[in-house]
Order: structure tokens, then C-alpha cells, then sequence
């Protein structure tokens, strides 16, 4: 099975970033999934989302093509985001309008949200709430909440580390499971997204 992390932050040396690659880390020590990779939007490397995308555009092709093989190719994803002013960050939300149900549909992914204080509950509401419609990505249950993120798996608190260790474990134990189940949902033949191309 292949795990995909995109990590939603724009900024350079993010902690978003840091978290991604310390989930990924994780993964490979517990030996959960074949293969795990970090995409990073850090620096905006997906332009914002233009119409002529759906007209074919080479540009947008040769751009998008190396993301979408990936996607399509993974069985889960982790989607880490920090909370800027209460909200996703813009680069992550037109992630969600770049890429759809080809790609991201009936796999399921763990949410993450980082903050550098005591919030992080907000992203994860709105990504609930907004991003799988039409993408038809499904959140699992659990998500994971990382608070003074910047304190965390850092060499700080090792009793503050081992409790969000043991949750976070827990957590990628459950996305995997949830990865081989969902194998069997889009291989049943089921799923029409051509009839029904967007979500109610």
C-alpha cells in the first residue's frame, strides 16, 4: 500500500513540513504502509486553480501529471495543516479544487492540523466540512491536533511526546486499516462518477 502526505503550508521550512516528515518517519518505523511520500505546497508550487484547466492546457497538464500519477497511485493520504487567522491555508484549499474524485476518490485520509499556540480545531472542522464533496476523500474518525507545535517531537517534553506519540500511532494504525478496507470499495465497481460527477 502507498501512503501520500501533503503538507499544506506555503511557507518555506515549515512546521507543517516538519510534522509531515516526522509522520512519515513514523510510518516507515511501524512499518504500516510499502510506501510514504512527502508533498510538500511550501512555496506554492501548484499555481491557483484557472479554467482553462478543464480545456486541456498542456501547461497545466505537464504541471499537474507528476501529482496526479501519485495520487492516484496511493491508497491513503495525511493532509497536515496549520490554522493561519482560524482557517486552512489558501494553497491547501485549492489543492482540494485542483485535483478530484480520479484522484483522491474513496481513499481515506487523516487529518493533521498544527498550531502554534493552543488552537487547531478549526481546520479540522473546515476540511470536514468543505474539502471532500466532489474529491469524495474520506476522513477517518480520528484526526490528530498539534499544539506549540514547535515544542513538539523536538527534543522537549519526552512525557508531552510519548502521550501524542501514543495517539498519533494509534491514529496511523487506523488510517492503514482503513486503507485496505477502502482497497476493496473502489474495486467493487460500484462507484459511478460519471453519472454522478459531484457530490449533494
Amino acid at each position: 500500500m502507498k501512503l501520500t502526505i501533503i503538507t499544506g503550508s506555503h511557507r518555506q521550512e515549515s512546521q507543517s513540513e516538519r510534522i509531515g516528515h516526522v509522520l512519515r518517519e513514523r510510518v516507515e518505523a511501524l512499518g504500516l504502509f510499502d510506501d510514504c511520500e512527502v508533498l510538500s505546497l511550501s512555496g506554492n508550487p501548484l499555481p491557483l486553480w484557472d479554467e482553462v484547466i478543464f480545456s486541456g492546457d498542456e501547461q497545466w497538464k505537464a504541471l499537474l501529471s507528476p501529482w496526479r500519477q501519485r495520487l492516484r497511485e496511493s491508497d491513503a493520504l495525511i493532509v497536515v495543516t496549520p490554522e493561519w487567522n482560524g482557517m486552512v491555508p489558501s494553497a491547501l484549499k485549492n489543492f482540494f479544487l485542483l485535483f478530484g474524485a480520479a484522484d483522491l476518490g474513496h481513499k481515506p485520509a487523516l487529518i493533521t492540523a498544527v498550531s502554534a499556540g493552543q488552537g487547531g480545531s478549526y481546520p479540522v472542522a473546515e476540511l470536514r466540512m468543505s474539502s471532500y464533496k466532489n474529491a469524495r476523500l474520506c476522513f477517518i474518525p480520528e484526526h490528530l491536533i498539534i499544539r506549540d507545535v514547535a515544542s513538539v517531537f523536538a527534543g522537549g517534553d519526552q512525557e508531552a511526546d510519548r502521550h501524542l506519540q501514543d495517539r498519533t500511532d494509534y491514529a496511523l494504525s487506523l488510517l492503514s486499516e482503513y486503507g485496505k478496507a477502502l482497497q476493496q470499495v473502489r474495486g467493487s465497481g460500484v462507484i459511478d462518477h460519471k453519472m454522478f460527477r459531484n457530490g449533494m
